[in-house]
């Protein structure tokens, strides 16, 4: 996206974003992609309900120091 691109312009910046990530990566299209497969398909999500599925390499379970 146009707002990743900024953050993500140069090398440096993209191996501190990648650094920031638990997962230690920096997310792809992909990664959404897997993910909305996952919930449209329904037998392997038909018991998931009501759920915020954060798709971020876990950067939202990170509490600021």
């Amino acid at each position: 996206t146009p707002l990743a691109a900024r953050l993500l312009a140069t090398p440096q910046a993209e191996a501190a974003s990648a650094q920031m990530h638990p997962l230690g990566r920096v997310g792809e299209p992909a990664d959404v992609a897997d993910a909305l497969a996952f919930l449209l398909d329904r037998s392997r999500s038909g018991w998931v309900t009501g759920q915020t599925l954060a798709v971020d390499g876990g950067l939202s379970t990170l509490r600021p120091r």
